[in-house]
């Protein structure tokens, strides 16, 4: 017959102290299971579904105010086609920007704007891209300007009073009249502060000669995302180009 010896005091506080530390080994391990899951799950959403980015410029004032955040849907165009009067987030064609000098950062802030633009919450690259509006699209005719001072596609003036801002006294939508034919697979973009926006009018002796592949296209912005007190939804005002695609040769 065996003798079933009852646990000592010291027995019941070690077993106590494993599970102790086995609890705490599971909650950090499925800490870090999240955590990993987490950043996997936001890192494809930003490799394959939205991103965000900073506004550097004043160049599409007043529908965007430099240093606004905005959200960038990148299933444009791979999945659904850009549209006239979208606000295109991309990449230069060449020429567009002057060369970056690289940021100096300490190695954590670096590191911590590294996780966060992995998981799309930081836009260190968004020096390298460009946002403006789609004015032409492939095959389109687009003029500048009538007696009226609009814009023309495909021979149907445009109202582009909503989201156009000029300065005081000005009337004309650009402040240099142009006349051009958009190539395939490209676009003619320009930003809504047109007098102070480098946009397709002014690269026109860049490699692209203006316009901007549609392949360079990062995605369609369609949110305000901060500061807070600027959200809000980016219209493509498809009241202004009524008329412009039945138009097209």
């Amino acid at each position: 017959m065996t003798e079933n010896t009852l646990p000592t005091r010291s027995d019941r506080l070690a077993s106590e102290t494993r599970r102790k530390k086995r609890g705490v080994g599971l909650f950090l391990r499925d800490l870090v299971i999240i955590f990993v899951v987490a950043l996997l799950i936001s890192f494809l959403i930003k490799t394959f579904l939205i991103r965000s980015f900073y506004i550097p410029s004043g160049s599409m004032e007043q529908t965007l105010l430099e240093n606004d955040r905005i959200i960038v849907n990148q299933l444009q165009p791979g999945m659904f086609p850009v549209e006239h009067g979208d606000v295109v987030v991309f990449r230069d064609p060449g020429g567009w920007l002057p060369p970056q000098t690289p940021v100096e950062q300490n190695a954590i802030v670096a590191g911590i704007d590294w996780i966060l633009s992995v998981v799309g919450l930081s836009a260190p690259d968004s020096n390298d891209h460009l946002i403006k509006r789609v004015i032409g699209m492939p095959g389109d005719h687009v003029v500048c300007c009538n007696a009226l001072g609009q814009m023309s596609v495909n021979g149907v003036p445009l109202s582009e009073d909503p989201y156009v801002y000029l300065p005081p006294g000005e009337t004309e939508v650009s402040k240099d009249d142009f006349d051009v034919v958009v190539p395939k697979d490209s676009l003619w973009v320009m930003g809504d502060n047109r007098y102070n926006s480098k946009d397709s009018r002014y690269n026109g002796t860049t490699p692209g000669k203006g316009f901007v592949p549609i392949d360079n296209v990062v995605g369609r912005a369609f949110v305000v995302s901060w500061p807070l007190n600027r959200w809000g939804w980016l219209d493509d005002y498809p009241d202004a180009f009524r008329g412009v695609e039945e138009a097209r040769d």
